[in-house]
């Protein structure tokens, strides 16, 4: 059964891999922190005040935000954000928030292509069509009402309402390699097998009426 130290464990992992093969370019590792006597919760060094990302302001404004306080666990090579953020109750799973903020400034690398053009792994990211979009996980049961805010669901953009239900909890190897399949994929298949995804599972939350509609799935590997 995952529990705090299982995901913490997977984050410090996660994040010293992805310096190590070269995907990030700042990073604060996780900490591990009593909020009380039951409760834990897994952060990261500098972690601040998130409302900014849930507020009716610009993307560009969140971002800079953002970027301005290291409020992140990885900056990756081409500016994006990620956070990974996890609260416990002994050993069960209070809530998540993962989040992938995309930089809204890649026309750096679209101006100066030939920096980048050489190297294999910026293929995904110089694209001149690319629109930056936030990507957000969300574990929160205790808002739960079955289809309009599944207990685990994924949010698109800034769109309010916006909660695609998802069949469980993503852990943080979940997270990252869905990031890096969709978003880095050169660099996926360069280095997945270095970064050795965990392939543990949270239990299902999904509703069967939610299975109904249009949902992520997350399918326990067969033993």
């Amino acid at each position: 059964m995952l529990n705090v130290q299982n995901i913490f464990k997977d984050v410090n992992n996660l994040t010293a891999k992805l310096i190590e093969v070269g995907l990030s370019s700042q990073q604060n590792f996780p900490t591990l922190n009593k909020l009380s006597q039951n409760i834990s919760e897994i952060s990261y060094a500098n972690s601040s005040d998130l409302s900014i990302a849930l507020k009716n302001v610009a993307y560009q404004d969140i971002y800079d935000e953002l970027d301005r306080g290291k409020n992140y666990n990885i900056k990756m090579i081409d500016g994006a954000l990620i956070q990974l953020l996890y609260r416990f109750q002994g050993s069960q799973l209070l809530s998540h928030r993962l989040a992938f903020f995309s930089s809204p400034y890649l026309e750096s690398f679209q101006n100066e292509p030939e920096l980048y053009e050489e190297d294999e792994i910026f293929a995904d990211i110089i694209a001149k069509n690319i629109v930056a979009v936030p990507i957000r996980f969300d574990y929160d049961p205790d808002n739960f009402q079955e289809i309009h805010h599944p207990r685990c669901h994924l949010t698109l953009g800034q769109f309010k309402n916006c909660r695609i239900p998802v069949s469980s909890p993503l852990t943080p190897s979940i997270f990252i390699a869905f990031i890096l399949r969709n978003f880095y994929n050169t660099a996926y298949h360069l280095y997945s097998e270095q970064i050795n995804f965990n392939n543990q599972r949270f239990p299902e939350t999904i509703t069967e009426i939610e299975t109904n509609i249009l949902h992520f799935a997350i399918k326990s590997p067969s033993l």
